[in-house]
């Protein structure tokens, strides 16, 4: 116990002192485990959603049939994109998987989505070969290919990167960026999933960005 002038007392002047200080601490505490909790969703969210009308553009690409497809082949219709390669050996076969599980869940509302699967390695993608492919997840996936010269304007429109490893002889993979892409009937950028979520997590994002009616 410390005293102070005229030997009176100063305990309870500085215990109030130190549990301002401490309700202080707890508060800050408190107000800096609310960002961590809400703020890692938060950031990358807005970082995704950042420059909507800088990403996506038109398309001039193959489907799994040989045919031609554009984004005007889409008009009116919201579609799920994602960039992919078949011979992907981890995350493109469980975003597909996960997106399939997503639609068929009533928070997405999927009728009214197409998703769409587009390849990141035409060396090997040929239309045959990603319609193959897509149909192991679902019937109602699209998929999409085409020539180099065709994807690489598709592929910069959206933002994705890819590249290939050196070739071993046992084949080669490619590093590519991986992001769920929802679009509008024109073609617009309506947001970005990040595909490490769940099924139910893509489910209800979807929810919350299609329109109600």
């Amino acid at each position: 116990m410390k005293y102070g002038p005229g030997g009176k007392k100063t305990q309870s002047r500085s215990a109030d002192a130190l549990a301002g200080h401490s309700r202080k601490a707890i508060f800050l505490i408190a107000g800096v485990a609310l960002v961590l909790l809400t703020g890692a969703t938060g950031l990358r969210t807005l970082l995704m959603s950042q420059h909507r009308s800088a990403v996506g553009g038109p398309y001039a690409l193959i489907d799994g049939h040989g045919h031609p497809v554009s984004q005007a082949d889409f008009r009116g219709r919201y579609t799920l994109i994602y960039f992919g390669y078949t011979h992907c050996i981890d995350v493109c076969p469980l975003t597909l998987a996960t997106v399939s599980a997503a639609l068929a869940e009533p928070e997405a509302r999927g009728q009214a989505v197409i998703p769409v699967f587009v390849s990141v390695d035409p060396a090997r993608d040929t239309p045959k070969v990603v319609q193959d492919y897509v149909a192991n997840f679902s019937p109602r996936i699209v998929g999409l290919t085409g020539t180099e010269a065709q994807l690489q304007p598709v592929m910069s429109a959206f933002h994705v990167t890819a590249r290939r490893h050196i070739d071993t002889g046992s084949g080669y993979l490619v590093d590519h960026s991986s992001l769920l892409y929802l679009m509008d009937g024109r073609n617009h950028l309506v947001g970005m999933i990040p595909v490490d979520s769940n099924a139910h997590q893509i489910a209800v994002e979807l929810g919350r960005m299609l329109p109600k009616s």
